[in-house]
């Protein structure tokens, strides 16, 4: 088994480099995903955040609004590390339970663990390889306004809100670069899987 951190700044192809993984044969798991699973209405972390942010952060079925309530904490670092403090242990504990399932089903598994934080909550260091995705700003900005229909200014408050693509470069075993076309980013994904394996191939497609 070993376990590879993935990376990278918002809106810079991590999201499409977890997916090129997943169908190479690489177990994923998503922090992403399981922070949505923590806030779900009545859990211990959903009652923690309207506790904290109040009812306000709240849709009318009760599901927390995560734009409301990201637009409070990416322009606040205080009230980004309370929430970080309230998500971030349940989405851990949660990603080591998975990850003992995956061992126990396939002993010799890559693990993909697909974090944007990963750098910042030091989660890395449990890594046995990391993988940065990398994109210019300007690029990131474009996606984001597309994607989450943010204007400009929005789209480039979420980015400073997050450690500095050149900075989490730093920690990186492998360096992808997200602003290269699908088929390109591919045969990274692929050279990756190649180097883990020591030169044998890919392993199976699922």
């Amino acid at each position: 088994m070993i376990i590879i951190g993935l990376t990278g700044g918002i809106a810079s192809g991590k999201s499409t480099v977890s997916n090129i993984f997943k169908r190479l044969g690489a177990y994923i798991i998503d922090a992403d995903l399981l922070a949505r699973d923590a806030v779900k209405p009545m859990r211990p972390a959903w009652s923690e955040i309207v506790k904290n942010f109040g009812k306000g952060m709240l849709n009318k079925n009760g599901s927390i609004n995560r734009r409301r309530l990201g637009e409070i904490v990416f322009g606040n670092k205080k009230k980004r590390r309370l929430l970080n403090s309230i998500v971030h242990p349940r989405v851990f504990e949660r990603a080591d339970e998975i990850k003992k399932r995956i061992i126990k089903k396939d002993p010799d598994a890559i693990i993909i663990f697909d974090a944007a934080l990963l750098i910042e909550t030091g989660a890395y260091k449990k890594m046995d390889k990391v993988a940065v995705v990398y994109a210019n700003e300007g690029l990131q900005i474009k996606r984001l306004m597309k994607r989450d229909g943010l204007t400009e200014d929005e789209a480039i408050k979420r980015i400073k809100a997050q450690m500095p693509l050149k900075d989490k470069v730093r920690f990186a075993d492998y360096i992808i670069d997200g602003s290269r076309a699908i088929p390109e980013v591919r045969g990274q994904v692929k050279e990756i899987l190649v180097d883990i394996k020591g030169g044998k191939g890919i392993g199976r497609v699922r």
